[in-house]
């Protein structure tokens, strides 16, 4: 396909996401670390208008000015803009103004592409679009947030479900020790934070061909494993203490079986399935309990062609910071990626809610080590 041709494929997928929706759930944000609906389908067609049109359209006029406050997310070199912890508080623009910004904005790419798709304008299409699919699966989490906090426990659409997936492998993977190159070598498109490929050594290791299930975790609980201070980090102890966490995201205990909700709605745990929504200080206590440990994220990635990965986004023991030689890139593309290496752990692999060919071993993707509405998950070494 050509450029144009995914880029419009992308587009339709992200509101095909939306399509289950009514208007009031569009402008939900239930908490500082997502955002509503509205705001994604905004801000994913501010990014090309932004970064694409606004340089090469000698005459564009921007849809609407006051947009760029609204819609702009942390980009200080593109101007003033809301508190993120605002974006559900904003009953205008409505969202069918919203959607005709973006059949605006979808027509000028076009167009432009027809008669001026230069190498500049395509690296920064490419980055649109795989910025756009990081956005699809926010929109997918902050939906499944936003409904799973609510009393009624909604569901997002009946036949959506994502946590019924099982291990198809067990055992572990030997790894020898020796010095192994990490990092994007390809081709194709990454993000600056996988460039620069260096040499690393890793020791010996063994890695769990299979993830954390249900049932795993449940003997974590049972086991005392979220009373027993002994096995958690400081930092997580104060959490789960603050936050007063006693199991996984979404989870609730009825007549002493597990549920937990789904964007199906509620339903029984599995113990089979995968584990998932699960945070950092979660995993690292877990792995304590099992007398294991959490892999960096280069023994994840030299181990990555031997494990069967895509499902859950694998939490690493590595702190998210610049590989060597590391660059930003001039004005504001360069805040992509290079000002969140501060406080951030590393997650590595894909899940069940990554858009289609929005995945590779060298993609380094990173949260704060409390959050856990993604889908994210453990895998161990011993």
């Amino acid at each position: 396909m050509s450029i144009i041709d995914d880029f419009i494929v992308v587009r339709k997928y992200t509101e095909s996401l939306c399509v289950p929706l009514e208007v009031e759930d569009y402008i939900v944000q239930m908490d500082t670390f997502t955002s509503p609906a509205k705001w994604h389908i905004g801000h994913t067609t501010w990014f090309f208008e932004e970064f694409i049109l606004k340089n090469f359209v000698a005459d564009y006029i921007p849809f609407d000015e006051k947009f760029n406050y609204i819609f702009n997310s942390y980009y200080n070199n593109a101007g003033k803009r809301a508190k993120k912890n605002n974006r559900g508080s904003f009953s205008r623009p409505t969202v069918a103004r919203v959607y005709e910004y973006r059949k605006h904005v979808d027509n000028a790419i076009v167009d432009l592409c027809a008669k001026n798709l230069n190498e500049k304008i395509k690296e920064l299409l490419v980055l649109g679009l795989n910025h756009e699919q990081q956005h699809q699966e926010l929109l997918i989490t902050d939906l499944k947030y936003m409904f799973g906090n609510n009393p009624l426990l909604p569901a997002y659409q009946k036949d959506f479900q994502l946590l019924n997936d099982k291990n198809s492998t067990s055992g572990f993977v030997a790894i020898k020790e020796g010095i192994y190159e990490i990092g994007y070598t390809e081709n194709g498109f990454c993000y600056d934070n996988e460039l620069n490929a260096h040499k690393v050594y890793i020791h010996d290791f063994e890695i769990s061909k299979s993830l954390v299930t249900n049932g795993d975790y449940i003997e974590f609980m049972d086991a005392g494993g979220y009373q027993d201070f002994n096995f958690w980090l400081e930092e997580g102890l104060h959490w789960k203490e603050k936050n007063n966490i006693s199991h996984p995201l979404y989870w609730q205990k009825k007549d002493e079986i597990w549920y937990q909700f789904t964007l199906s709605g509620l339903q029984k745990v599995n113990p089979e399935s995968i584990l998932s929504h699960i945070s950092f200080y979660e995993a690292a206590a877990y792995a304590e309990w099992k007398k294991m440990r959490l892999p960096t994220e280069f023994e994840w990635e030299v181990a990555a062609n031997k494990l069967d990965w895509g499902k859950r986004w694998e939490w690493t023991n590595s702190s998210y910071l610049p590989y060597p030689n590391f660059e930003k890139a001039a004005g504001a593309v360069g805040e992509y990626n290079g000002k969140f290496m501060d406080k951030q752990k590393v997650l590595r692999g894909a899940s069940v809610a990554t858009s289609k060919n929005h995945s590779r071993k060298t993609y380094r993707n990173f949260f704060y080590s409390e959050e856990r509405w993604q889908f994210t998950g453990i895998r161990l070494i011993k």
